[in-house]
């Protein structure tokens, strides 16, 4: 992760929209950071990822995070 961490840093930063990433709650930039590692490095279906992805947030997140990262990520998989 840590070679890669600029990487996935910059590429969520640029799909931000009204956000800087140091404002964005921690627990969903590890989700965030997580399903892009998987997106980017791995095979899995980008639907599996962003699904599991909201699940994540819907559990461990605010109410409104599993909107954002849904929006993010479908944004990064355009």
């Amino acid at each position: 992760f840590e070679e890669n961490k600029e990487k996935l840093t910059n590429l969520i930063s640029s799909h931000l929209i009204g956000y800087e990433i140091d404002r964005v709650y921690k627990v969903d930039l590890a989700i965030l950071y997580l399903a892009c590692t998987e997106l980017k490095y791995f095979e899995t279906p980008s639907a599996i990822v962003v699904n599991e992805a909201v699940e994540l947030a819907k559990k461990y997140s605010t109410e409104k995070s599993p909107r954002f990262i849904n929006g993010v990520l479908a944004d990064i998989v355009k």
